[in-house]
């Protein structure tokens, strides 16, 4: 594979400076394009042998391009922080906004790379690695991303030139460092584990594009022209879509409102007497605050997600649970329309920012399945995007259970009688009446739609490895226990396979 790059090819100075000229302004003029769009972001990653230039061909981009539209990342080994979250956190929480160009090195595919190339993880690993690398690119490539990706270059001979130049210079001798040595000595294994990386994650839509690193004049110039054709090309698309969309969605999907859901299946008449749901209140808090603080001192994390119909008792529920935790270890998280920052990312990169360090407990009051119900509901996503959120969402969910994070998600019901009794309620308290908004009664006109896209979501998403757990919420009592006692019983069972 990598013969086909070892030609020697170069450019000679004058030539360069003629060429760098008129690819600068291209690049440039792209760039704002690219801006005053706003409609997706670029993601250029460098991988490939350690003294190829991926460095130094960053560095060119921040010159030719406006950096102020920029941001360059160089990875290490995961901190504290990152270790504590699934391992594409990191990743997720440096995407660009649309808009924008991000620069990484030593990206996603350096982990694995190195891992494997030492034996420390088998072939089986390392395709799964690469599996979810390609899953987590296809998720940004169907939101609209540009991602390119340079693997740069050298033969073994070249390489160990270039460190014994980069060692001769004392402005340059603190770029080889003894990891380059030990992974010099394995060059062979590398170009082995690279050839199986490259053919694996190659897709139509994200394909590698591999640089001969030898001659810097060559390498800028092939770099900058891959951009600025790439580029051209995505927003020549882009705005050709954009000019013959004619709506915000498509479908929000066929409703038949004589469909049974599963919500139908719930005995909402199950109750809770106020003395025995006092006194077990108090006994399932104290048993909570228990294994809160020992799953802190183990680092086991936990997730919450809570959604429902209106006025379904969530923040009751919420309140409930948490009220025995340390205040320090549990965050609430309460989502509604994402903000400007938000709509500049993908819908899942506010979720990912706010998943939970080891030992801490998040709770998401709403969640990303805003998209697969009120976006649905409202035209706010077309119906490809609503329709592949469902697989989006299952393979984000996977990663946080991967990770040894406690995922539960609560569904809580109640019948059409008790949210109107409830509406009328806050209407008339003069503490609650804030929490009844014009929406509430608007997606109340819409509850057999709604009922049915809760039916679709619990059905793709309610894995064995991250259930739905459905809450009778008519007896607000019965509700909060249910929701505590399945917390208590699953984080029991998640120590004791820590123990």
């Amino acid at each position: 594979m990598f013969d086909s790059v070892e030609l020697g090819q170069s450019v000679d100075n004058k030539t360069f400076k003629e060429r760098e000229k008129e690819l600068r302004t291209r690049l440039l003029i792209l760039q704002y394009r690219l801006l005053e769009l706003s409609e997706f972001p670029v993601i250029i990653d460098f991988a490939g042998v350690d003294g190829a230039g991926k460095g130094a061909t960053v560095n060119m981009l921040n010159t030719w391009m406006d950096p102020r539209y920029l941001r360059t990342i160089g990875y290490r080994a995961p901190n504290g922080e990152e270790q504590g979250r699934p391992r594409f956190w990191r990743y997720w929480r440096d995407l660009p906004p649309k808009g924008r160009t991000g620069l990484y090195l030593s990206g996603r595919y350096s982990l694995p790379l190195i891992q494997r190339v030492y034996d420390e993880i088998d072939d089986l690993e390392f395709d799964r690695h690469l599996a979810e690398i390609i899953r987590f690119e296809n998720a940004l490539i169907d939101d609209g991303a540009l991602i390119l990706k340079f693997w740069m270059h050298l033969s073994k001979d070249q390489q160990e030139q270039r460190f014994e130049e980069l060692a001769a210079d004392p402005t340059q001798s603190y770029r080889i460092t003894e990891e380059d040595r030990r992974n010099h000595e394995r060059y062979d294994d590398f170009v082995a584990v690279s050839e199986q990386l490259i053919i694996r994650t190659n897709r139509g839509r994200t394909p590698w594009h591999i640089i001969e690193g030898a001659d810097p004049n060559h390498r800028y110039i092939r770099v900058g022209e891959i951009i600025e054709a790439e580029l051209s090309r995505h927003l020549d698309a882009w705005e050709r879509r954009k000019a013959a969309k004619t709506s915000a969605s498509e479908s929000n999907g066929f409703i038949d409102t004589g469909r049974t859901t599963v919500l139908d299946t719930l005995d909402l008449s199950l109750r809770v007497p106020k003395k025995k749901y006092r006194d077990l209140l108090q006994q399932y808090q104290a048993r909570l605050g228990e294994l809160g603080r020992e799953a802190f001192t183990r680092g086991l994390s936990t997730a919450l997600v809570f959604e429902g119909q209106d006025a379904a008792g969530k923040g009751g529920a919420i309140r409930r649970t948490v009220w025995s935790l340390d205040a320090r270890m549990v965050s609430v998280q309460q989502f509604a329309a994402p903000t400007e920052e938000e709509r500049a990312h993908h819908y899942l990169w506010r979720f990912w920012r706010r998943l939970p360090d080891a030992g801490y407990v998040t709770v998401f009051d709403r969640s990303w399945y805003g998209r697969v119900l009120v976006e649905r509901a409202e035209g706010f996503a077309t119906e490809d995007e609503w329709r592949r959120a469902y697989n989006e969402i299952n393979e984000f969910e996977n990663q946080i259970v991967d990770h040894g994070t406690l995922l539960l998600k609560f569904w809580l019901a109640i019948s059409k009688e008790e949210q109107l009794e409830r509406f009328q309620e806050r209407e008339k308290s003069p503490y609650k009446h804030w929490k009844l908004t014009d929406e509430d009664w608007r997606n109340r006109e819409q509850w057999d739609a709604y009922a049915q896209y809760a039916h679709d979501m619990i059905q793709y998403t309610s894995t064995s490895r991250s259930p739905w757990v459905l809450v009778e919420g008519d007896n607000k009592p019965h509700a909060r226990l249910k929701v505590i006692r399945t917390v208590i019983d699953h984080l029991e069972q998640k120590i004791d396979e820590h123990a």
